[in-house]
């Protein structure tokens, strides 16, 4: 490769298991990154996305190596290179920033301390002069220089992610690599930190390879996509012919379970299965178990990547054939009816006037010197069999609000009515009683479900709690019947949540919820932590749930997209308030608060 950039060849990556076996996560993966591009490395969780990252900057965790393959950084190979000069590589003309910023920054230094000790390493910059470069560096990611004096716990979640894209762009990379470095973040901070990375790549002539499992984000950033699977890049090609024209199966089973108010009313597509693990013996399509279209060929004979057009890669038996072949061999879409309830009906959750407000207390004596309102004076309903989702920036009061409806916290002012009756009045048995009929499911199940329990009794703690009438029997087959209707096996009841993917925890967790029967569940972004085909799923069963059952869900998410699918009602909440509230596709399509149309504006690839 002439110029700037990074070429990688046949990387494979091997892992030292029990019994002396050898897990094998990346196999053979092979891309480029010129001069300001930007490829998108795309694929679901478990594929190999980060340990090819990982590889790259020869920070691979112990017991796995670099088993075979060549780098090169500006024309110099750097896989050779003793750990000595690989240090000055790292971090210099190669970066990194990672997903999450808090596990990446020092929480005892300060922002500046933290600059400087890249530009004394990289660039030999000290005093003065790596002062004013660490204000120029700050400046260029949209931070005032007052924050060099800031600690990470001090910064909001966007701008630690801005502060550690200063320090990496203290050693000038040629490449930098991002790795998911929005996804814990909503939609306007997603979006200005997108913006100002593709500002930089290109102000700086830097290469970006980022790494996502969100195909809105690889529309609005790529150049080049390369598809990554069960550790082999699937396909590799640019971002129009990709998303126009996907030639892999994989590729356009991803693309098409894409949430959407386009799809409201039909099943999502899935992906069945899941992606094998690194210790799988696979001989030929390691999609194969999870094709549609597959062949007895699929399984026997082993998939080269083939350029089957110009710039178009493919690793794909049938690329001559059904190939490239667009969308045509999907499944049927199927619809179904909507689950809206008559305007008429009572709702079953009721919000008037409610506040929510933390004292600010200062001084030795912690006097109250002011109040927090975190939620102030919102009123809303939500009906059986309808959805209203609740969405807006992070700290908006969001999950307060959801909190104080199920007292979880208690509110300041202003009443909570479940069936018409104000559980604010509610205390004891009473309480304990109303709560079977409001539940909530967590944004992160592995952290809300007990990693001693095994998920049986996970799920029939609940019921042991509410109805302590049930016996044994009738309990036990209450759980197994909950496994069955969230699609799990009928052994999970013995395993332990550790056990699962994430997926198939958010499944344990809505089965816990479901136990005792609820009337209203509050789902606090419950997908946004999982891939979008599980995700499908997850959004599937949910509607299926409401159909079959007529639950109310206070739906909480920053993800827009699934807002328009899923969603019958739209509410906006800014500061603690609700700023605009209505019919969903009134909402989402002719907004009236600026605040609203700044959100939608925000939301990656802008079609909902």
């Amino acid at each position: 490769m002439s110029g700037r950039g990074l070429e990688v060849r046949d990387l494979r990556v091997e892992i030292d298991a029990d019994g002396g076996r050898r897990l094998v996560p990346v196999d053979g993966v092979s891309l480029s990154v010129g001069e300001r591009e930007c490829v998108v490395l795309l694929g679901e969780s478990g594929c190999g996305k980060s340990l090819t990252a990982l590889a790259l900057m020869r920070l691979l965790p112990e017991g796995a190596g670099i088993a075979a393959g060549r780098a090169e950084l500006d024309g110099e190979s750097f896989f050779e290179l003793p750990e000595r000069l690989m240090r000055a590589r790292r971090g210099g003309r190669l970066a990194m920033i990672f997903q999450e910023p808090m596990t990446s920054l020092n929480p005892v230094l300060s922002i500046g301390q933290q600059i400087a000790e890249s530009l004394a390493a990289h660039r030999r910059l000290r005093g003065p002069a790596a002062q004013a470069e660490a204000i120029r560096l700050l400046e260029a990611v949209g931070l005032p220089a007052e924050r060099l004096d800031a600690y990470p716990s001090q910064l909001s979640g966007g701008q630690r992610q801005r502060a550690l894209i200063a320090m990496m762009l203290a050693g000038d990379p040629s490449v930098l690599i991002a790795d998911e470095p929005t996804t814990a973040l909503d939609v306007t901070v997603q979006a200005q930190i997108l913006r100002l990375l593709k500002e930089l790549q290109q102000t700086r002539g830097m290469g970006l390879l980022l790494i996502t499992h969100d195909l809105d984000i690889a529309r609005d950033m790529a150049d080049r996509v390369a598809v990554m699977y069960a550790g082999q890049i699937v396909e590799w090609t640019s971002r129009a012919r990709l998303f126009e024209a996907p030639g892999h199966p994989y590729t356009r089973r991803l693309l098409n379970v894409l949430p959407s108010a386009a799809r409201r009313g039909e099943r999502l597509a899935q992906i069945p299965g899941r992606v094998p693990a690194p210790d799988a013996a696979l001989v030929g399509c390691r999609f194969a178990d999870r094709c549609t279209e597959v062949t007895p060929s699929c399984r026997t004979e082993a998939q080269v990547l083939r350029e089957v057009a110009p710039g178009h890669w493919l690793r794909c038996g049938r690329a001559g054939t059904a190939g490239l072949a667009g969308r045509a061999a999907e499944a049927p879409v199927v619809v179904v009816a909507g689950a809206a309830a008559p305007a008429t009906t009572r709702p079953v959750l009721e919000l008037r006037d409610l506040k929510v407000h933390f004292p600010v207390r200062r001084g030795l004596l912690q006097r109250v010197a002011g109040q927090v309102r975190a939620v102030d004076g919102v009123s809303l309903a939500v009906r059986a069999g309808e959805t209203l989702a609740l969405v807006g920036e992070s700290g908006c009061g969001k999950t307060t609000l959801a909190r104080a409806a199920l007292r979880l916290i208690e509110a300041t002012a202003g009443q909570v009515l479940l069936d018409g009756e104000d559980i604010g009045r509610l205390a004891g048995e009473a309480l304990r009683r109303k709560r079977s009929a409001m539940q909530i499911v967590f944004q992160d199940p592995f952290s809300s479900l007990n990693p001693r329990m095994r998920v049986a009794d996970i799920i029939a703690e609940g019921l042991a709690a509410l109805r302590p009438d049930l016996a044994a029997g009738p309990r036990a087959a209450r759980v197994a019947e909950l496994l069955d209707r969230v699609g799990l096996p009928g052994d999970a009841g013995g395993r332990y949540p550790h056990e699962f993917s994430g997926g198939q925890r958010q499944r344990i967790a809505i089965a816990r919820a479901l136990a005792v029967s609820p009337r209203l569940l509050v789902c606090d972004e419950p997908t946004s932590a999982l891939d979008v085909s599980v995700q499908a799923q997850i959004l599937n069963l949910l509607a299926e749930l409401q159909r079959e059952q007529g639950l109310a869900y206070l739906f909480i998410t920053h993800n827009l997209p699934v807002v328009a699918y899923l969603a019958h009602r739209v509410a906006v909440m800014y500061q603690g308030r609700i700023v605009e509230q209505g019919d969903a596709d009134t909402l989402l399509g002719a907004p009236t608060q600026a605040y609203t149309r700044m959100l939608l504006d925000s939301a990656p690839g802008h079609g909902l």
